[in-house]
């Protein structure tokens, strides 16, 4: 889990621009006004994809509610002049991200003004930090947003590694089928080990006379494995049945979306 930010404000004006179609600084000057351009959001989105695919890294898929994000931070980018990560009074990356309905566990961002989307894109592979956001293999989702004013267009693009949105019933009913796959049986109160994933260490009290052999507690983004030192313990061979139950996480730092598990071995 992690964040990478970049403010670095680029020297567009010595890179050779590349055009795509009307001119994007002639329509956006009428009246002053600022106007959205999401067909040059849309071509950043595409250039980017092209770097990563001749870098072999995966494509991006485009992400609405970090589009929705970066739009946001980019009206304040327009109404500021100079470009910056975050402004006074604006919440963070991670939490405007948060905020827009984003689920993620990574989250970088890329600034600038430029003329146009080629000379954006351009300059931010040419710019060690922007770079390795853009070509971090580890992210997988993107939003752009790009705005028109002064002449100039000033863009936004948040890249992140998506994180599927999941109830409690559905984080433990993910962790449950890895676990069968040891031909362990998974106890179908989850009640009991939802109570257990609440608490920092011991168990809830009970009137079972049956106690669980192994107790273990964990977050991650990340659902489709195991922590080894379970792996470990369902290999022994020596337990029959799992309770498994999800909780709120907890010390989540910003709006990184994270999954608290609990598993009892018996």
């Amino acid at each position: 889990m992690g964040i990478s930010r970049w403010g670095l404000i680029l020297c567009l004006g010595l890179a050779a621009p590349v055009f795509f179609g009307q001119s994007t600084a002639g329509r956006s000057l009428q009246g002053g006004k600022q106007e959205s351009l999401q067909p040059e959001a849309e071509q950043l989105f595409a250039l980017a994809n092209q770097a990563r695919a001749e870098q072999g890294a995966g494509p991006l898929k485009w992400d609405a509610a970090l589009a929705t994000a970066a739009r946001q931070h980019c009206v304040r980018m327009v109404a500021e002049g100079q470009i910056s990560h975050r402004y006074g009074g604006e919440p963070s990356v991670t939490e405007r991200a948060g905020q827009a309905g984003a689920h993620f566990s990574l989250l970088e961002e890329n600034v600038a003004i430029g003329p146009d989307p080629g000379t954006i894109h351009n300059d931010w592979m040419h710019s060690q930090g922007h770079r390795t956001n853009l070509l971090n293999p580890e992210v997988d989702r993107v939003g752009v947003a790009v705005m028109a004013s002064r002449g100039v267009l000033y863009a936004v693009a948040d890249y992140a590694r998506g994180v599927q949105d999941q109830t409690p019933a559905e984080v433990e009913a993910a962790i449950g089928a890895l676990i069968q796959v040891s031909g362990v049986t998974i106890v179908k109160d989850a009640s009991f080990a939802r109570a257990a994933c609440a608490m920092d260490r011991g168990l809830p009290a009970t009137k079972s006379n049956q106690e669980p052999q192994f107790v273990i507690r964990w977050q991650d983004a990340d659902v489709t494995h195991l922590p080894q030192a379970l792996v470990d313990r369902l290999s022994s061979g020596q337990f029959h049945q799992a309770a498994v139950g999800s909780c709120p996480p907890r010390d989540v730092q910003g709006a990184f979306t994270m999954h608290r598990v609990a598993v009892l071995l018996y």
